[in-house]
C-alpha cells in the first residue's frame, strides 16, 4: 500500500535486527502501522495499530474481501469523497485518501503523473491484492499509540511522524511525550525500536543507519536523508 514514509525499501535490512531475538509466540506490535508495508513481512502474533481510522478500515477490508468489488474512483469522485467523508465507508475514504493522493499523503490532492496512461486506481488496487494474503494474520486496531493495549514482553517497532518533516496525518505530535512513552514501555519489559532521523542522544542510541534518496526536487536533484533505527540507551 502506498503510504508516506513507507519502510518497504529497508524492510529486509531492519527486520532481521528487530526480530533477531524474538521468542516463540512473542507479539510483534506496530503502534504506527501506516500502510502495513513492514508488518506484512512479519509472521506469528502481530498487532498493527494507527490513529487514522480510515487506513485501519482499509487494511481490515483488504484482509477479508474481494477487492474487485471496489468501484473505480476518478478525480471527480475523489474530490467528492474528500469533501464528504461521512457519506462513504471508511475503507473507501482510506483507499482514495492515501492510494489516489499526491505523495501518498492523506488527501493533499489527486495524484497525477506525466507518464501517459498511468492509472493510480489500478496501481493501488493491484498493490492491495499483492498485500492481501500477507496481512490476513494481523490484528489491526484503530488506536492512538498511548491508548494501545500491548501484550506483555512484546517487540514494539515505532515509525512515528518524523520530527521536522511534513506530517502524514495533519495533527501536532508531542515528541517529548512519545519519548517518555518509549522509555516507559522499555522499563515494562518490552523491546522497543524506533525509526527516525534523529533522537535525543542522552536517552536513545542508533544501532543501524543508511542514507536513502527520498525524492527528486524541482531541479531534478535527489534529496537524501539518513534513516536510523534507535533503541533506548541503558543506564
Amino acid at each position: 500500500m502506498k503510504y508516506m514514509g513507507s519502510k518497504r525499501r529497508i524492510a529486509k535490512e531492519i527486520l532481521p535486527i528487530i526480530l533477531k531475538d524474538r521468542q516463540l509466540n512473542q507479539w510483534y506490535v506496530e503502534p504506527f502501522v501506516g500502510g502495513g508495508n513492514l508488518i506484512e513481512n512479519v509472521s506469528g502474533h502481530c498487532i498493527g495499530a494507527d490513529n487514522n481510522k480510515y487506513i485501519i478500515a482499509l487494511l481490515k477490508y483488504v484482509q477479508n474481501n474481494d477487492l474487485n468489488k471496489i468501484e473505480y474512483i476518478d478525480e471527480e469522485k475523489y474530490m467528492h469523497i474528500k469533501n464528504n467523508k461521512d457519506l462513504y465507508d471508511d475503507y473507501i475514504v482510506g483507499f482514495a485518501g492515501f492510494g489516489l493522493s499526491f505523495g501518498a499523503q492523506f488527501f493533499p490532492g489527486f495524484a497525477r503523473e506525466k507518464k501517459k496512461g498511468r492509472d493510480f486506481f489500478r496501481e493501488t488496487l493491484n498493490n492491495l491484492k499483492k498485500q492481501q494474503e500477507k496481512i490476513k494474520h494481523i490484528n489491526f486496531i484503530h488506536s492512538d499509540y498511548k491508548d494501545l493495549n500491548i501484550p506483555d514482553n512484546s517487540i514494539i517497532y515505532c515509525d512515528p511522524p518524523y520530527k521536522g518533516t511534513e506530517r502524514y496525518w495533519k495533527q501536532k505530535f508531542n515528541y517529548e511525550e512519545f519519548y517518555e512513552w518509549c522509555i516507559k514501555k522499555h522499563n515494562e519489559g518490552h523491546k522497543v525500536f524506533i525509526s527516525e532521523y534523529e533522537m535525543p542522544e542522552n536517552r536513545f542510541k542508533s544501532i543501524w543507519e543508511k542514507e536513502i534518496i527520498l525524492t527528486i526536487n524541482n531541479l531534478q536533484q535527489p534529496i537524501k536523508k539518513v534513516e536510523k533505527l534507535f533503541i533506548i540507551k541503558e543506564g
